[in-house]
This record gives structure tokens, C-alpha cells and sequence, in this order.
């Protein structure tokens, strides 16, 4: 049962995810300092001023914090507008790695294979 626990542990989907998720982690604490630091005060200031109220989360009707939900919205949307650039990054990258693996490929000429069936064919001929 520990044989198994360690192979399922060290699988690489598991490591990956791992890394993946500390790695949002710290992604998350960046887009939330964004939000909190930069975003709200240049932009949202002047509108939560307006609003009367200190700060962004202090948005309130009736006891309903739509100032919060503001919040969580702005973060995703910035989240989800990121991830998006960075994967389109990686699949262009990605592409672009195998476009020139085959080009490299093709510049290498015929495999040992290849030469070996044609000197095979050349001597059939004589």
C-alpha cells in the first residue's frame, strides 16, 4: 500500500498539478495586489468616492456587499484575461518549437533507413 501511495504521489500529472497549484497560489496573491493596489485606487476611486464610501468592499445596499462581489469580479476578469495571453503565448511557442523540429527534420536528409532501402533497390537493378 505505500508502493502504491509513493507511484501515485510521484506520478508526474500529480507533481505537475502540484507546482500547478502553488504556482496560482502565488499568481492569485499578484492579481489580487493589482486589484487591491493599483487598479482600484486609479480607476474605481473616484467612482467609490462618489459613492460616498472608503474603500471598494465598503459598497453596500441593505446589508448586501456588492463592493466585495466587485472585488472578486474585477480579480477574475484580470485572472481570466492573463491566463489567457500566457496560454496563447505557450501555444504559439509551442508551435513554433515544432514547426523547427520539422524543418530540422527535413533539412537532415534521408534516415539510415532511407539509404539502406535505396542502396538495397540500386543493387536489386544490377
Amino acid at each position: 500500500m505505500i508502493k502504491e501511495l509513493k507511484e501515485f504521489l510521484f506520478r508526474g500529472n500529480v507533481v505537475d498539478l502540484a507546482v500547478a497549484v502553488v504556482m496560482g497560489a502565488a499568481f492569485n496573491a499578484i492579481i489580487t495586489s493589482l486589484v487591491g493596489d493599483i487598479i482600484t485606487p486609479l480607476i474605481l476611486n473616484p467612482l467609490v468616492e462618489a459613492a460616498g464610501v472608503e474603500n471598494l468592499t465598503g459598497l453596500s445596499w441593505h446589508g448586501i456587499a456588492y463592493g466585495s462581489f466587485l472585488s472578486a469580479v474585477i480579480n477574475f476578469l484580470i485572472v481570466g484575461t492573463t491566463l489567457f495571453f500566457v496560454v496563447k503565448a505557450a501555444n504559439k511557442a509551442t508551435a513554433l518549437g515544432k514547426k523547427q523540429a520539422e524543418e530540422a527534420a527535413a533539412e537532415a536528409g534521408p534516415t539510415q533507413e532511407e539509404l539502406l532501402a535505396e542502396i538495397r533497390d540500386l543493387l536489386a537493378q544490377k
